[in-house]
């Protein structure tokens, strides 16, 4: 295990460096790190690794959504408002819909096999997009309407929303009955989560206020929170749903709402715990690639991401009419809110482990969406946010 830890590390910054010397997302590095070192290519990851890998991705993505809600502003966001809410539920939504017509047209797929595709497809990666919208919070960008903040918040919620519907969608796949119950866990998700989270950051304020603790330890106190939180809702089954999630990012606004200073020195502290996160997440992500499986799909599957790219742009337009947001603030935030990547590689092999006969198509399109989204639109998001956000 140590000697894959140290080609993760080692591996993925040289080809992430190399990367941005040639003007291109280090994440591109990161995957191609991945895909260079697993299973099916030079097999040089211990199996011990790659067995926990889904648990390593995911702490990855609890550091990073620590940080974001560290530095979300709940005031800021109380001035987004309505389009928030939006951004939650419509692109994702449109997507799907694109995904259904695309897909059974390209691919000859049913109603049903086609609305499991749009499910893994549709989740935006909050593994992209928070770090590149706290780059833009700290540089002062789309300041004035909130953006960075109204994209991290629809991010985190639209994942909810999406993976709820996947697993309705695939069981009906497998018994045959759909189970409106599950549909209940969508509010009760966003509800709980946000409640938790709002009422642990407000302990912690008064706890980091009343006793002194170095930062360190309190960044040890936040992730095992964050860790119970996800346990917690991992736990939680019936119709009865919560998100851990939504609740750390919740905990983290809190905190910043009210101890601001001790927010800015945690989020410090997680941004470099971030560094050594995003080697393992994206590396691993990598490792997760079949090239046997990508070249089965050929052009029409990029010609379907690309298609139902179109429509989750659309529901951001929509999302954002009657806001203040002016032409080239719109077309910055259709274009931020489009990588794949943390999602995709959680739940793309379910249809095929569920020995559904769409499930290799499933996961071949889901790998090649994480492929051309995540580095398309992280390369898009840096190219294009100081021409089109004012600082």
């Amino acid at each position: 295990m140590l000697f894959s830890l140290a080609l993760i590390f080692l591996l993925g910054m040289i080809l992430g460096s190399l990367f941005k010397k040639l003007k291109l997302p280090a994440l591109l590095g990161m995957l191609l790190t991945g895909i260079l070192l697993g299973p099916h290519f030079f097999n040089l990851l211990d199996s011990s690794i790659l067995n926990i890998s889904a648990d390593l991705r995911q702490i990855a993505l609890i550091i990073i959504l620590t940080r974001a809600g560290l530095n979300l502003d709940i005031q800021d966001l109380k001035k987004v408002g309505r389009p928030a809410f939006f951004m939650c539920f419509i692109p994702a939504t449109l997507e799907i819909i694109g995904m259904i017509i695309l897909a059974s047209y390209l691919f000859k797929l049913s109603f049903l096999d086609s609305a499991i595709l749009g499910t893994v497809i549709a989740a935006v990666s909050p593994a992209v997009i928070v770090p590149k919208m706290l780059k833009l919070m700290e540089e002062g960008y789309g300041k004035k309407n909130s953006i960075p903040q109204l994209i991290m918040a629809g991010a985190s919620v639209d994942d909810i929303f999406v993976i709820v519907l996947f697993t309705v969608f695939t069981g009906l796949a497998t018994t045959g009955a759909l189970s409106f119950a599950e549909f209940i866990k969508i509010p009760t998700s966003i509800i709980l989560g946000l409640l938790a989270g709002a009422i642990l950051g407000k302990i912690l304020a008064l706890f980091f206020e009343k006793i002194h603790l170095r930062d360190s330890n309190k960044v040890i106190i936040l992730l095992s929170i964050a860790f119970l939180l996800v346990t917690l809702e991992k736990s939680i089954t019936g119709v009865i749903g919560f998100s851990g999630l939504l609740a750390i990012m919740a905990m983290g606004g809190t905190i910043k709402k009210f101890r601001k200073e001790v927010a800015i020195r945690l989020s410090n502290k997680f941004s470099k715990l971030w560094i050594a996160s995003e080697l393992i997440l994206f590396v691993l992500v990598g490792a997760s690639v079949n090239i046997n499986y990508l070249s089965s799909t050929g052009i029409l599957a990029i010609i379907l991401i690309l298609g139902v790219l179109i429509f989750r742009m659309f529901g951001v337009f929509i999302s954002l009419l009657g806001t203040p947001l002016d032409r080239k603030e719109r077309l910055f935030s259709m274009i931020a809110y489009c990588p794949k990547a943390t999602v995709q590689a959680a739940i793309g092999s379910i249809p095929l482990a569920m020995g559904l006969p769409c499930g290799e198509l499933i996961l071949s399109i889901a790998v090649l969406s994480i492929l051309i989204t995540a580095p398309l639109a992280s390369f898009a998001i840096d190219l294009t946010y100081k021409k089109l956000l004012t600082k």
